[in-house]
């Protein structure tokens, strides 16, 4: 281990070494200069991922090492230090500001492209607000915190969701909130339209996150069932926690069932009710209380237009 840390050491001083010299009068005093009073930064600056701009000697220097994302530092120097003498602290910026100097080189990425017109950008979320460059903790994607942690310090509700008895894994760590999230913001999807939350990530076809997971409830069926595939899964099931089984909104499953199927007609062209009282459907009894014990291909089927076995 200590041999790799000293591989690692030793390739980027040389890589260092290969870099061009700034030039005169640009302002640029290279990198070498900020490690002389910014040393607790620079020995671990190596394992950074912003450190390749150093490592290729290929970037130019408004793109190289700390000058990339701090400007040129010769005032800075100068004046022996202080906020105020480099072009840009981050501590100093405004939300709008920080996003414009990250996005300077991490436009390119289709991951971050909706950035700009994301939740989080709207509300005032600026990249430090979750990503701390210097000195994170967590192995990868430079995090402040480890992830949930780090969303559950705006989303308050969503962290009791995840203390429920029915939830998806995110605190056991089998999953992350990004798995279904993508943070930086998602081009809308088809399903739900514009009911469907902007920070949701994309899975196959444009279609929900769930499917990624759950893919035996995609489809295509010979017999959809329109709500999972137009308004979504979320239709029935609480995506991060319930208090009932299987993520259900509600307590029973014919309750959930009747929220649609409660007596009224789609229209004149199809009945979307069940009778109450009949002997097929008398609710009251409990053996008929749960829809699923006939109806087993809730989702979808290729078999029978009612779902049935």
């Amino acid at each position: 281990m200590r041999i790799l840390v000293l591989l690692l050491v030793t390739t980027a001083a040389v890589a260092q070494n290969q870099a061009s010299p700034p030039a005169a009068g640009s302002g640029f005093v290279g990198s070498n200069v900020c490690k002389t009073c910014h040393a607790d930064v620079w020995m671990n600056f190596y394992k950074n991922p912003h450190y390749k701009s150093i490592a290729s000697g290929k970037e130019p220097e408004e793109k190289t090492g700390c000058e990339g994302c701090h400007g040129p530092a010769q005032k800075h120097v100068e004046a022996r230090g202080g906020k105020t003498t480099i072009p840009r602290a981050f501590s100093l910026m405004q939300p709008k500001q920080a996003l414009d100097t990250c996005l300077g080189c991490h436009a390119r990425d289709l991951a971050r492209a909706n950035i700009q017109r994301s939740e989080h950008t709207q509300n005032g979320v600026a990249c430090t607000s979750c990503h701390s460059v210097h000195h994170s903790p967590t192995p990868k994607y430079l995090l402040a915190k480890k992830q949930n942690e780090l969303c559950y310090s705006c989303h308050a509700t969503v962290r009791a969701q995840f203390s429920m008895p029915s939830r998806h894994r995110v605190n056991e760590g089998f999953m992350q909130c990004s798995d279904c999230h993508n943070p930086h913001g998602s081009f809308d999807a088809t399903w739900k339209m514009g009911q469907k939350p902007r920070m949701m990530e994309q899975a196959l076809n444009a279609e929900s996150p769930c499917l990624k997971c759950h893919m035996d409830k995609r489809g295509p069926f010979v017999y959809e069932h329109p709500p999972v595939r137009v308004e979504g899964c979320e239709t029935c099931h609480s995506p991060h926690g319930s208090m009932n089984a299987k993520l259900l909104r509600r307590p029973v499953v014919f309750t959930v069932c009747l929220e649609c199927h409660n007596g009224a007609s789609d229209f004149g062209t199809r009945n979307l009710g069940v009778d109450l009282q009949s002997s097929k459907h008398n609710m009251l009894d409990p053996k008929f209380q749960k829809c699923t014990t006939c109806h087993v291909a809730i989702h979808g089927s290729n078999a029978d237009a009612y779902f049935l076995r």
